[in-house]
């Protein structure tokens, strides 16, 4: 399954509600691993990742409307 293509798939409306999921899991990750040390400390690493393909969708369907 490739990340690209299943956001390109997505609209506008769900990226965002996506992109506020993320947000919020990796804010709950980052809380846990403060208190304990997650056994998959790579998961924020990918969860940042992901909110940076997200916005980056955005901002590439934001400039498409533009021209």
């Amino acid at each position: 399954m490739k990340k690209q293509e299943e956001l390109l798939e997505l609209s506008d409306k769900d990226l965002k509600e996506r992109l506020d999921a993320e947000v919020v899991s990796l804010t709950q990750l980052r809380i846990n691993h403060t208190i304990t040390p997650l056994d998959n400390s790579g998961s924020i690493k990918e969860k940042r990742r992901n909110i940076a393909r997200i916005h980056t969708e955005l901002r590439a369907r934001e400039l498409k409307k533009q021209q």
